[in-house]
């Protein structure tokens, strides 16, 4: 019994930092380009407050990633075997062919934002462009696969807040001087090995 439980904890410990690490990586690559991180940047631009824009994304997808990686962990406990393999694969396929093409935000979009303060501007805005949106999707789909709450919400969160951070404190110039085709294509790389790495097991 106690060679057992010794055995087990390091395992899921191991899971739940493999799920952590895989989590922030591939979403903080897959939100580089994406509508959301555009959404950061304009409101940069309009309210020149970046403390409460920060907070309003923190916020924003703390909420938003925990409705998904609830979802994701019902939906692989419901669909266990086969099926949740080819169902996740396809899904990370998909979503690799998603972020190989880049996302736009529209000005108007911004205009249409309620009068509100900073802070509370960004909390709704940023929660109602994350329902759908390929990181969304994509922090359910990593809940299924690793069965693992919080480490991927965890994860998708600080790969949210990684890529978004910087572009709200550097602004429009400095982040038109990344390679974004390059990170997006980086991104698709590794849904798509993802999706192999599923199928495989």
């Amino acid at each position: 019994m106690s060679r057992l439980g010794g055995t087990s904890q390091p395992t899921n410990w191991g899971r739940g930092l493999e799920a952590f690490i895989v989590s922030a990586a591939v979403v903080g690559l897959a939100e580089i380009g994406d509508k959301t991180q555009i959404l950061s940047l304009m409101l940069a631009a309009r309210f020149q407050r970046p403390l409460p824009i920060i907070g309003g994304i923190f916020i924003a997808t703390i909420a938003n990633h925990a409705v998904a990686g609830f979802a994701g962990t019902l939906f692989g406990a419901w669909l266990n075997g086969p099926w949740l393999r080819w169902i996740l694969a396809a899904s990370f396929f998909a979503v690799a062919i998603w972020a190989s093409f880049p996302d736009r935000a529209d000005d108007d979009d911004v205009g249409r934002m309620p009068r509100a303060g900073a802070f509370m501007t960004t909390l709704c805005a940023f929660f109602l462009a994350e329902i759908g949106d390929k990181t969304q999707i994509a922090t359910v789909e990593l809940a299924a696969r690793f069965a693992q709450f919080w480490p991927v919400v965890a994860g998708t969160t600080l790969g949210m807040m990684l890529a978004n951070v910087p572009a709200v404190l550097i602004g429009h110039r400095a982040a038109d001087r990344l390679p974004v085709r390059a990170i997006r294509l980086v991104a698709a790389a590794v849904f798509a090995v993802l999706g192999i790495v599923t199928l495989l097991r």
